[in-house]
């Protein structure tokens, strides 16, 4: 039982940044943009928030930074692809160089220092209760924001008429200029947001994952969020169970090495990754099918008439 305890607190661990990063993602998908520099937000995110909690001793001002360093990186994207209608995979992708590059300048005074992260949540008796007490009480706050934040985008999407507004202009821009919506500001809010949200993913791993800086310690997990959210079908509910199943790939892998089962590592690495193959395959074929085609606008260039 304690071997299946820790075993599931490290999955929560390690799918938190990819829900992060993923739910901002699906806003912005949902709203027809494809934002293919969630990487370099993610690792950006990460060297801002871990100088900043290292300078003034804070995690939440860590956070902060590191929200605010995904936002700055999203107001370019957004800038470009937006504003001057740049190609949406190009521009993405320079944007993740970028970030690399960047980050590495900004956090290459910090490589080996350490900081207090943050604090798990204890609950007198309940956090104590065996086997499940650690599990839903005594997690950091991040896990909790993470499951909160993709319940408010789920209300938001299905329950407001902003949520329907935001996905008309993903589903068809054209129609919804027709009806006077703004839709490059709504695309632009979707960005920024979905820009935050892998700003706080990137800084969840110093702040709170290891409390500590090295570069390029995203390894990738901008690209598995934004694999999520075609794994999710653009649904927020589904979002957490995928979120959880790359977590738990990622982790059982070093089990299983820790325990000797003689599982090649690179297999257990790939299996997220044929996993959303199969997805996508399946998504293809039942494009027809309620909830399981993208939006129709997804990364088409928007430039209105007037």
């Amino acid at each position: 039982m304690g071997l299946l305890e820790a075993i599931i607190l490290s999955v929560l661990a390690a799918s938190t940044p990819l829900l992060l990063a993923g739910a901002g993602e699906l806003i912005a998908e949902r709203a027809g943009v494809l934002n293919l520099g969630v990487e370099g937000m993610m690792i950006m995110g990460a060297a801002c928030g871990f100088a900043a909690a290292y300078v003034t001793g804070s995690v939440v001002l860590g956070a902060v930074c590191g929200i605010l360093a995904g936002t700055a990186m999203a107001a370019v994207f957004g800038l470009m692809t937006l504003g001057l209608a740049v190609n949406q995979v190009a521009t993405g992708l320079a944007l993740t160089i970028l970030g690399i590059g960047l980050s590495g300048l900004i956090g290459s005074g910090f490589v080996g220092e350490r900081i207090v992260g943050a604090p798990h949540l204890y609950i007198p008796l309940l956090t104590d209760v065996p086997f499940v007490g650690r599990i839903l009480f005594g997690e950091d706050p991040f896990v909790y924001l993470s499951l909160a934040l993709v319940i408010a985008i789920w209300w938001f999407l299905y329950r407001t008429r902003a949520g329907l507004v935001l996905r008309s202009v993903g589903d068809n821009h054209a129609s919804a200029h027709a009806l006077g919506y703004p839709v490059l500001r709504i695309r632009m809010y979707a960005v920024l947001f979905g820009g935050a949200c892998a700003g706080l993913g990137g800084a969840y791993l110093p702040l709170a994952y290891t409390p500590f800086f090295v570069p390029g310690m995203t390894a990738g997990r901008g690209w598995i969020a934004l694999a999520l959210v075609v794994f999710a079908s653009w649904r927020p509910g589904r979002l957490v169970a995928g979120a959880y199943l790359f977590g738990a790939a990622t982790i059982l892998q070093l089990h299983a090495q820790g325990l000797g089962l003689g599982i090649p590592s690179q297999l257990m690495t790939s299996l997220p990754y044929l996993a959303t193959i199969v997805v996508l395959v399946l998504v293809s074929r039942n494009r027809g099918t309620s909830g399981s085609a993208a939006p129709a606008s997804l990364g088409t260039v928007f430039v209105p008439d007037r």
